[in-house]
């Protein structure tokens, strides 16, 4: 029995891009640039007609606009804005770590941060505010030799010795 024939073509690959393209959002750490600078100004955008919910309800995590407050908040319980606070909580890769990787300077282990989901309109009224911490960590001890070999003493080099001169 004939099977119905997928209507893909090979010439569609401006369509592709054009879709790939449309539904792109900021980057992390373009994302941490607007928490650490200007995330009350976002907050309190002005009207824009031409936005969702007219700019009034966007999420600084995702920088998605929504219509109205509880599509917001419908959205701050879902498993995409949890990720992207968990993508979040690491510091950003920046330049400085591209040339470390490179070769010039040590490794610096990124800083881990806790973040928070941003206050609601209400909660901004009554005067929260985005919270980004940094959060301390501990130097931790270095780890204990387990292994069961022993460790060299110096006893092998005077072996060696004391063969190389009994034979000769």
């Amino acid at each position: 029995m004939p099977y119905a024939r997928k209507k893909m073509h090979d010439g569609d690959t401006h369509l592709r891009r054009r879709w790939r393209l449309r539904n792109r959002k900021k980057d992390l750490d373009e994302i941490d640039a607007d928490l650490k600078k200007n995330s009350e100004q976002l907050l309190n955008q002005e009207v824009d007609l031409d936005k969702p919910g007219f700019a009034q309800f966007y999420c600084i995590h995702c920088a998605t606009y929504y219509i109205n407050d509880r599509a917001l908040q419908d959205h701050f319980r879902t498993k995409v804005h949890k990720r992207r606070l968990k993508a979040l909580e690491a510091e950003p890769y920046t330049l400085e770590d591209s040339l470390r990787a490179a070769g010039q300077g040590s490794f610096v282990q990124p800083k881990k941060r806790k973040i928070e989901t941003q206050p609601s309109k209400q909660e901004q009224a009554c005067g929260k505010r985005v919270k980004l911490e940094e959060l301390i960590e501990v130097e931790k001890a270095p780890k204990q030799n387990l292994s069961k070999a022993p460790k060299y003493d110096g006893q092998f080099k005077n072996i060696m010795e004391g063969l190389m001169s009994s034979s000769s």
